[in-house]
């Protein structure tokens, strides 16, 4: 490889890699959102504190800025799984576009 070729695909590299991190951050900042004046962050963490609670019931947790919240447990369990996967579904047929450019 010449010189002028190991730049192209080093530039190549350097501009996949930021645009999948543009593309996570697009889909982190679709995951979040609010529910009894409360913001929360549909994902794993969230959903396994969830499911750790007596379902259908009404608890106190804290949302993503630390106050706390009375919820349904079942209600904001199922936004929260329907948000997680509906965002992870449209992230990842952007990822695998993306790669496909590549």
């Amino acid at each position: 490889m010449d010189t002028d070729q190991l730049i192209a695909h080093s530039r190549a590299r350097f501009e996949h890699e930021s645009a999948r991190k543009i593309l996570k951050e697009k889909y982190q900042g679709k995951m979040i959102f609010a529910y009894r004046g409360g913001m929360w962050s549909a994902g794993p963490e969230l959903l396994s504190t969830l499911q750790c609670c007596v379902m259908d019931k009404e608890v106190v947790i804290e949302d993503l800025y630390h106050n706390p919240v009375s919820i349904n447990t079942k209600e904001l369990w199922n936004l929260a799984s329907a948000r997680w996967q509906e965002q992870m579904n449209a992230w990842l047929v952007e990822h695998e576009k993306l790669n496909g450019e590549r």
